[in-house]
């Protein structure tokens, strides 16, 4: 069984938290979105993915109606077809939202979600909010960010830290809503007795260097008090950005 506990804060320089955050243990959806956009157009980007990929998931968890949009690809799992098609359902309802209302023309949202069965994990990301394992002393980052460094680092070979000044550092490549397709890469994790996951946007990532993350989850066994601990110490350190987490802990 997962044992999820979650934690989200405006940081220390925004008034509004457009990050949105959900655990829903009767399908095993655990999802965090941060959005971006003027007239506060994250916040409705965020919440409008989040709500979509619940929607479409709880409609498909039975797995009686394939009659989903964009088919099947038979190379994938069933979970991982119904995780890829919530995101591009997702992505569309953003995005047309987007084009009706003045408002929010150009919103987005970044999305990082993982559908627990047991210990079988199917995770998906699109921008940089990011997934993360840890496993006794090990953390492992499970998803790539769509970024501009990331780009960089791949062309140059160089290391993340050669990036930490660079003028589009913050530049994104891909996000939901932001153009009529999204794609993403669609990953599946066996999960151990003890491992822990961690959902979190890049308030956080961004916040806290890897040393840090690993050393607070270790020291703080209850997972509230761990999710409480990293968003505090986060804002404590950097608060620029909002800072939204979710932890996993799967006990078999």
């Amino acid at each position: 069984m997962l044992t999820v506990s979650s934690s989200t804060h405006a940081g220390a320089v925004r008034k509004i938290n457009e990050d949105a955050l959900l655990w829903d243990p009767e399908i095993g959806l655990l999802v965090i979105a941060d959005g971006m956009g003027g007239h506060n157009a994250g916040e409705v980007a965020s919440h409008l993915a989040v709500d979509t990929l619940h929607s479409f998931l709880k409609m498909s968890a039975d797995g009686d109606d394939f009659t989903w949009p964009f088919g099947i690809n038979p190379k994938w799992s069933f979970a991982a077809n119904r995780l890829m098609t919530a995101l591009k359902i997702a992505n569309r309802r953003v995005y047309r939202e987007s084009e009706a209302n003045a408002n929010y023309t150009g919103m987005g949202t970044t999305v990082v979600a993982a559908l627990a069965d047991g210990p079988n994990v199917t995770f998906a990301s699109v921008g940089d909010s990011r997934m993360y394992s840890l496993q006794g002393s090990e953390l492992r980052q499970l998803t790539n960010d769509d970024s501009w460094i990331v780009m960089l680092q791949k062309e140059s070979g160089l290391d993340a830290r050669a990036f930490d000044k660079h003028p589009m550092r913050h530049v994104l490549t891909s996000v939901v809503g932001a153009r009529p397709e999204v794609d993403a890469e669609v990953h599946e994790l066996e999960l151990v007795d003890g491992q822990t996951i961690m959902l979190c946007t890049d308030g956080l990532h961004g916040g806290l260097q890897d040393h840090l993350i690993r050393s607070i989850l270790q020291a703080e066994p209850d997972l509230q008090r761990a999710a409480d601990k990293l968003v505090e110490t986060a804002v404590s350190r950097d608060g620029s950005d909002n800072v939204t987490i979710l932890l996993a802990r799967y006990s078999g």
